[in-house]
């Protein structure tokens, strides 16, 4: 009995930790269309190519969430300790205009897009979005380092940073 138990627990810690984290964007997450502050469609992909060769932080956001709101001075402390980093921001707000007024009342630095598919678009599908804020750290060549921080203090996020 004490067999099967252990048999029974072992299968279960490998299961648990057999789920790892991906390491690229699917690529239906990479066709995911968002709006830029100018009002312009743009696939994923393009946001990512556009600052290759860069680590990204990606901060996923709404201004009605508390959350979030709490995680935005952080947030402005990793950029100061992290000026090489690209800082991109991806909105779930409810319209666009909340989405702006929210970027410009909070002063928030970076690159802002608004996920026009919400929640339960590619995107969102592809990182099972279920919570923000949710921080993600990609490194230059396109890789996802961090894939699930909720928290602007998570020391994966610095860590990430730091390896060059």
């Amino acid at each position: 009995m004490k067999r099967i138990l252990i048999l029974v627990l072992i299968g279960i810690s490998m299961l648990a930790c057999s789920k790892e984290n991906p390491r690229r964007f699917s690529v239906e997450a990479l066709k995911d269309t968002f709006i830029s502050l100018e009002g312009k469609k743009i696939p994923f992909k393009e946001i990512l190519e556009k600052h290759k060769g860069k680590k990204i932080l990606i901060d996923i956001w709404a201004s009605w969430c508390p959350d979030c709101l709490k995680s935005i001075p952080e947030i402005q402390k990793i950029q100061e300790e992290h000026v090489g980093v690209t800082y991109v921001f991806l909105s779930l707000d409810k319209n666009k205009t909340d989405w702006k007024n929210g970027i410009e009342r909070l002063n928030i630095k970076g690159n802002h897009y608004f996920i026009e598919s919400g929640w339960d678009g590619e995107f969102g599908k592809f990182l099972d979005l279920n919570w923000i804020p949710r921080f993600l750290v990609i490194d230059e060549n396109g890789k996802i380092l961090v894939f699930d921080a909720t928290k602007a203090t998570d020391n994966l996020i610095r860590q990430s940073l730091e390896i060059m």
